[in-house]
């Protein structure tokens, strides 16, 4: 056979090829399982946002030196996870399933109820009803097709709205895992002390029998949110909120723990003059993420403190001025916060 006639064969070998090939059932269900196997309490993901993938600062410094400098693959990959993460999150964004109705509801263990009435292996909960668990009992939530949030023991909480632009739950007591993929700002959580407003991410959230509440992110970001006062918290921090007074100052949970001793008194009120320097005799330069928080919660003079740790820790950037941060310039802290950002991973 010559090579014209090899040629032909071939084309119509690819030409009989389908366009597609259809899966004979739906895989997704089987990976969601498979990723929430791997996921443990103690692993931290980081997913990078486009602000943290940036080149370093040329001028003379710390900053200089940093890890993105010396591995120019990094940036790369970093990149290509940015833009795979965005395309699935868009396929998923258009797939059908979202019900302005309510989430399906897999009991995992024990027995669950939805309102009073004890749920099989499955059910639904809609958009004004209570799930609730006992010690003995947990459940697993469908979040429309953004993800799935796993109830613990002796919980309970309301769906609130189940629509394509926003998904909303109050958690009354108890603690949830959520591990979820989406936009920004489409999957919230109310709580006594706070608003958790997921940004693409993983983390567990409990309400103790006081309303306080405590949140550990283990993937991406969440902001607590109370009239007015936000704390964003990244991956491998954790953060403290209060009735009355809404969410504290994030920290992260590898932080020295006269560090943390410091921060929760400093956040209380309690002997400023005293638990203020120790907290910042504690801080390193992962810590400005508590640090860069404190700037617009404490007093001018206070503030004149942390400011003078920052740039012990680390030189300020071009532009950030001490004067511009004393007054609580927006735009100047905002560049910090994008300059810092790079060693709170």
């Amino acid at each position: 056979m010559n090579s014209s006639n090899m040629d032909e064969k071939l084309n119509a070998l690819i030409s009989a090829l389908p366009d597609a090939i259809e899966p004979s059932r739906d895989l997704w269900p089987d990976i969601a399982a498979r990723i929430r196997a791997v996921r443990k309490p103690a692993q931290v993901i980081t997913l990078v946002s486009a602000k943290q993938v940036k080149l370093p600062a040329t001028s003379t410094g710390r900053r200089a030196g940093s890890i993105w400098s010396k591995r120019p693959a990094a940036i790369a990959a970093a990149l290509f996870i940015l833009v795979s993460l965005s395309a699935a999150l868009t396929i998923l964004s258009k797939q059908p399933g979202v019900s302005e109705e309510g989430w399906t509801v897999t009991g995992i263990a024990g027995a669950p109820t939805i309102g009073r009435i004890g749920m099989n292996r499955e059910g639904a909960i809609g958009v004004g009803e209570w799930i609730e668990t006992d010690g003995e009992s947990r459940a697993q939530i469908e979040v429309g097709n953004i993800g799935q949030v796993e109830l613990q023991p002796n919980s309970r909480v309301r769906i609130l709205r189940a629509g394509a632009d926003e998904h909303r739950m109050a958690l009354d007591r108890g603690g949830i895992n959520a591990f979820i993929l989406a936009p920004p700002r489409l999957f919230l959580v109310e709580t006594p002390s706070a608003l958790a407003v997921d940004l693409g991410c993983a983390y567990e959230l409990t309400v103790d029998e006081r309303g306080n509440g405590h949140l550990n992110v283990t993937a991406g970001w969440v902001a607590l949110e109370f009239h007015g006062v936000q704390s964003l918290v990244p991956a491998g921090a954790a953060c403290v909120s209060r009735p009355g007074s809404g969410p504290g100052t994030p920290y992260f949970l590898d932080s020295a723990a006269e560090f943390q001793k410091a921060l929760s008194d400093v956040d209380l009120g309690h002997s400023l003059d005293a638990s203020l320097p120790e907290l910042l005799a504690a801080s390193r330069v992962r810590d400005s993420l508590s640090l860069w928080h404190l700037l617009p919660r404490v007093a001018r003079d206070q503030r004149a403190l942390v400011w003078e740790r920052l740039t012990e820790l680390l030189p300020a950037p071009p532009g950030v001025t001490r004067e511009a941060v004393l007054n609580l310039d927006r735009p100047v802290l905002d560049q910090l916060k994008e300059d810092l950002e790079q060693f709170w991973f």
